[in-house]
């Protein structure tokens, strides 16, 4: 009997709920939907005009592990549609590859082009916002000069993609952004469509060195890593209250949208997979930590950049699927940079679902990323491993594609990839070798004998 009473009251104040929910107060009035748009600054890139291109007789490093001789290439509307020997098409401009060397167009992971542009004066400096140790809120898009000659450099070299990174100073410095290398008048021309966005963080000397003579944190790596925590802590609470906003909607409440917060829209980012993180961490024990941190807030940590110490956790990188994108003789100019090998991306590369990559963080060294990669053969290869042409290409091609999450689309030559491509005169990992002709999508952005596809920034016109 005593238990009959809450029945009743439960069923009067259901009774009493519903009534004023269906008659006296009716629906609720939800106010319109608070959404963050997460691309408010779109690729607007239109590929170039290109003809249906046949390429004869290359000798063709696939970037897949493979050097297929007297090869032919055919490119429809952009994209490679045939690979073998003896291919026609009647319809396509055909291109005498007879002693060349095809690959995929290169790609650099680290680049400072258009935020450290040429000339390189103080006030074009736009690459580094040393304010603060987060500084996840700043895009390096925003600060990208599209007339840097730089990218034409490069684009001789046979770069076709990059990814445009901030500095290094602070512990998260801000966003990247992956570019096509084609001359234009706006940075939106050149984003790769649907590219993710690239988070950049740094270990090490550089944020503790800035902010520690500043007498604040981080003085130490120790409070390098508080900084990291305290910024996703930071960003996990405003998830949840953007979920929770989200969930109560749909719910048909009334609530109340979380205040924006630039910074943490970013660290969110990370958080859910969509931007990437790309970490300048040189020292074995420090990318090792950078790896628990991500399991501690359940996000990707990503590719390592200067990786020096790579090979002395070569195992924990891949089983972890980091990329770890290296120098191959640069080092030493500062402690953290000292314990370098010359095998260092040989041993990378050995192991098993291992992700090397060469990158250059120069705007000069960007101009010869394939004799960056040809030093380390060589070194590799005269200290007792066997590796090839077709095994190097990966490192500046295919492996970099994957480290910016474009590996569908571009990095090798398979049936159904963008035509970004470079014949060389010779073997590209010949101190002699020069990119010839460059196609990106199919269309032709640089050919060495025509100064017609030689694009020259404006700021360089009446300057030579």
């Amino acid at each position: 009997m005593a238990g009959s009473v809450p029945s009743l009251v439960f069923v009067a104040v259901s009774a009493a709920i519903a009534s004023c929910t269906l008659v006296a107060c009716g629906p609720v009035q939800q106010a319109p939907k608070v959404t963050i748009n997460k691309n408010p600054y779109p690729s607007t890139y239109q590929a170039m005009p290109s003809d249906t291109l046949l390429l004869k007789n290359a000798t063709v490093l696939t970037a897949t592990g493979q050097k297929l001789e007297n090869t032919d290439v055919l490119v429809v509307e952009g994209q490679i549609t045939a690979i073998g020997t003896q291919l026609v098409a009647t319809d396509a401009l055909q291109v005498d590859a007879s002693g060349k060397w095809l690959t995929p167009g290169i790609i650099d992971v680290h680049s400072h082009l258009g935020v450290y542009p040429s000339p390189g004066v103080e006030s074009h400096n736009d690459g580094n916002e040393m304010t603060a140790p987060v500084t996840a809120e700043v895009w390096a898009e925003h600060s990208v000069w599209p007339q840097d000659p730089g990218f034409n450099r490069a684009r001789e070299g046979g770069v076709t993609t990059m990814q445009i990174l901030p500095g290094s100073a602070n512990l998260i410095g801000g966003r990247g952004v992956t570019l096509k290398n084609v001359p234009t008048q706006t940075m939106q021309a050149m984003k790769f469509p649907a590219a993710p966005y690239g988070l950049k963080m740094a270990c090490g000397e550089n944020p503790k060195s800035l902010y520690g003579s500043r007498e604040t944190l981080p003085m130490t790596r120790m409070g390098n890593m508080a900084g990291y925590r305290q910024a996703f802590i930071e960003a996990t609470e405003y998830k949840r209250a953007w979920d929770r906003y989200e969930t109560d909607y749909n719910l048909g409440k009334n609530p109340q949208a979380p205040k924006r917060d630039l910074m943490k829209d970013t660290l969110v980012g990370v958080l859910d997979g969509d931007i990437l993180i790309h970490n300048h961490c040189y020292k074995a024990e420090e990318m090792a930590m950078m790896i628990d941190l991500g399991k501690e807030f359940n996000y990707h940590s990503g590719t390592f950049h200067h990786a020096i110490e790579a090979y002395k956790i070569a195992d924990l990188l891949a089983q972890n699927q980091n990329c770890a994108a290296m120098w191959p003789d640069w080092w030493g100019f500062k402690m953290e940079a000292y314990d370098m090998v010359l095998e260092n991306v040989a041993m990378v590369d050995a192991v098993k679902n291992s992700c090397a990559i060469v990158h250059s963080d120069s705007a000069v060294t960007i101009q010869r990323l394939n004799q960056e990669a040809a030093k380390i053969l060589y070194r590799a290869n005269e200290q007792g491993f066997k590796l090839k042409e077709e095994d190097a290409i990966a490192w500046i091609t295919i492996n970099a594609a994957k480290s910016l999450g474009i590996n569908a689309k571009t990095g090798s030559i398979e049936v159904g990839k963008n035509a970004d491509l470079v014949l060389w005169d010779n073997n590209p990992f010949s101190v002699y070798a020069l990119a010839e002709q460059v196609f990106i999508d199919g269309a032709k952005v640089y050919d060495r004998k025509d100064p017609a596809y030689q694009a020259q920034s404006d700021f360089m016109l009446g300057q030579e």
